[in-house]
Formats: structure tokens, sequence, C-alpha cells
């Protein structure tokens, strides 16, 4: 029984320690395993480690060789290099002999270029010099503007081929330019007053003329008056009548005329000043404002609307003055720069209206009737007219001159 006991207990005893033993063989292997596992998963870590350092390796190495082909392809030999040395030396001598050709033609080239610039200068000296010559012969006293815009294109074509004119020249040629014109303007303005000194004369000739016809016709009514009135006094035996009273009204009024003509034939500066307008064929707003010294101014008015205007003038204004020259060059002086044409200044045209023309006279000489809106009526019958009326007119007209064997003036 002990025995048995003493084997039980012995084998139990042998169990745990078999028991203990494979624990701590188990725990070894356990422990073992593990660093197995750490070391194969270093393995794999460095075998992938090695296989991407193989393959950078095969990059680089396919790198260097691309590296040693292209190498392989630059690099010359030592025959090449004598080659292209050779080739080198004999195009260096050509440049060098086309350099110095290149050199020689670029001498030849300045001296042919310099001969050019002289011709240049010399031909464009004298196309200046020839423009100049004939803008001045055909420089008047009406063209100033004209013949300075040419003299101002010729020198900038002068500029474009290449001869310079300075700007002092330039300066130099307009004021010859304006010196030639105020002389050729003195010249025109001499020559206006040499032909108004006519024209005055010849005016003074004729109003001398009428003023005689006037005289006389004033000495003929009133001897006509005077031997009427003897007559009626002979017949009323010194007794006053009616018809008596009468003829000594119309001598006395036939002697105050005589009078007042001779005394306008002793004033020389006397006259009228005319503010006349037409529509038809100048425009509204223009107006010719003029002097004569006739005796019956509306005479001067019907001239100017002969046949060399359309339609005859409208009078605005006529103003009898001692003095008329000097009113005429008052208004004149006012309204200078309301002139229509402002290259002749002696045209006595201006852009202006009666009102304006009026405050003048007024500051001038006073007051004075005038009549503010044109009548203009055959001008506004002609733009009114139907075409039938103006065909009948026409027809008419034909008729007469047929009938009376005329021809129509061609003025």
């Amino acid at each position: 029984m002990l025995y048995l006991i003493a084997f039980a207990l012995g084998a139990a005893a042998g169990g745990a320690c078999a028991y203990v033993a494979f624990f701590i063989q188990r725990r070894t292997l356990t422990s073992q395993t593990e660093k197995l596992e750490a070391q194969a998963r270093q393995v794999q870590g460095a075998s992938l480690a090695l296989k991407a350092g193989q393959q950078d390796l095969a990059q680089r190495a396919a790198k260097a060789a691309a590296l040693e082909q292209d190498f392989n392809a630059r690099a010359v030999s030592y025959a090449e290099m004598q080659a292209e040395n050779a080739m080198l030396k004999r195009d260096l001598q050509n440049v060098d002999v086309n350099l110095r050709k290149l050199t020689l033609d670029s001498q030849v080239q300045g001296k042919r270029q310099d001969e050019i610039d002289e011709r240049t200068q010399e031909l464009g000296g004298r196309y200046l010099k020839d423009n100049v010559k004939w803008i001045g012969t055909s420089l008047t006293a009406n063209n100033f503007t004209l013949c300075k815009q040419r003299l101002l294109d010729v020198i900038e074509r002068c500029r474009g081929i290449g001869f310079d004119v300075p700007s002092e020249q330039e300066q130099q040629l307009v004021a010859d330019l304006k010196a030639e014109f105020e002389r050729l303007v003195r010249a025109a303005i001499e020559r206006e007053q040499q032909a108004r000194i006519k024209a005055r004369i010849r005016e003074d000739d004729k109003l001398e003329r009428e003023i005689e016809r006037e005289l006389k016709q004033v000495e003929r009514e009133r001897a006509a008056i005077q031997a009427a009135l003897e007559k009626a006094m002979a017949e009323a035996h010194d007794q006053h009548s009616e018809e008596v009273e009468r003829l000594k009204a119309r001598l006395a009024e036939a002697e105050a005329k005589a009078e007042r003509t001779k005394s306008r034939a002793e004033m020389t500066k006397s006259g009228f000043i005319y503010v006349i307008s037409n529509i038809g064929a100048f425009g509204d707003g223009v107006f010719k404002i003029g002097m004569t010294r006739r005796l019956e101014p509306l005479d001067r008015v019907r001239e100017l609307g002969d046949a060399s205007v359309p339609f005859p003038f409208d009078v605005h204004m006529m103003i009898s003055c001692d003095n008329a020259p000097e009113l005429e060059n008052a208004l004149h002086r006012a309204l200078h720069k309301l002139r229509l044409n402002k290259m002749k200044p002696r045209k006595e045209f201006f852009k202006t209206d009666v009102e304006s023309i009026r405050q003048i006279v007024m500051k001038n000489h006073g007051e004075v009737e005038y009549v503010a809106d044109p009548e203009a009526l055959e001008y506004r019958q002609s733009v009114s007219m139907v075409d039938e009326d103006a065909e009948y007119i026409e027809h008419v007209y034909d008729q007469a001159e047929a009938k009376d064997g005329t021809v129509a003036d061609d003025a």
C-alpha cells in the first residue's frame, strides 16, 4: 500500500516535473518562434530593400549605359578633330576675305551715300528755293493762307526726302512770306485807293451833273412859277388871291430846293449809307453796307441788284449824313470780324443782324429808321411758285419776246 502511495506520489511528482519541464520548453519554443518570426520579417524587409536596391541599381546602370552611349556618340576622334580644325581654318580664311570685301564695299557704299546725300542736299535746296520763288510769285493779296500751307507742305516734303530744313529757316521763310504779303496788301490797297479816287471822281462828276440838272430843273420850275405868279398878280391888280398865295408858296419851295441842292453840291462828304440784303443770293443774315453820294440813293441799290444777282436787294437802312465816309468806316471797323470774305477786307458783306448794325449807327450817328425783316418778294414768290405758274410766266415772256422780235439778254 505504501508502495502504491509512494508510486503514486512519485508518478504525480514526475508528471508535475514533466509538466513544468514541458511548460518551460513550450515557453522557450514560443519565444524562439517569435524571434524566428521577427527575424523572418527582418529577412523579408531586407529582401524587399535588396530588390529595391537591385531595381535602383538597374536604373542607374541603364542611365550610366545611356550616358556612356551618349558620351561615346559625342566623342570625336583625333582625326575628326584635325579635319574639323582644317575646315574651321578654311572658314575663318573665307570669313576674313569676306569681311575685307564687306569693309571695302562699305567704304565704297559710304562714299556713294555721301555723294547721294550731297546730291540730295543740292536737289533739296534747289527744290525748296524754286518752290519758295514760285509761291512768292503766285502770292497775292487774297491767297496768303493757301500759299502759306503750300510752303509748309514743301518744307515737309523736303524733310521727307532727307533734306533738313531747320525750324529757324522755316520761321524765316514764313516771315518772308508774311512780309511779301504785307507788301502786296499795301500795293493792293494803294491800287484800290486809286480806283476809289477815280471812282469818286467819276461819282463826283456824275453827282455834279445830277446837281446841275437838278438846278436847271429847279431854275426852270422857279422861272415858270415866277412867270405864273407875275401873271396872276397882274390879273389880280395887286389884290390878294388864293392862286397868288399858292404860287408864292410854290416859289418859296422851289427856291428852298435850289438852296438845298446848292448846299449839297458844296458838301463833298455828304451822302447816304445803305444797309441792304439779298436772301436769294447770299442767304439770311448777310448784309452789304456801303456808301453813295447820289441824289437818289436808290439808283445805286437798283444798280447793285442788276443781272449780276438773281434777285433785287432789300433796303434795311438808308442813312443821310454829312460825313458818309466816316460813318461807313465806323461800321466796317466795328463789324470787321464778321466779314464774309476775310481774305479781302474791302468787300462790304457782313454776317450779322440788323439790331447790331442799328446799335453801331446810333453810337456814331444817332437814331435811325430801319426795316428789320426783308421783303424779298421775288425770292419768296420764286420759292413758293408752283410749276404751273412758272411755266405760264415763261410762256408769257416767250410770247412777248417773239412778238417784239427781241432775244433774251444773256446777262
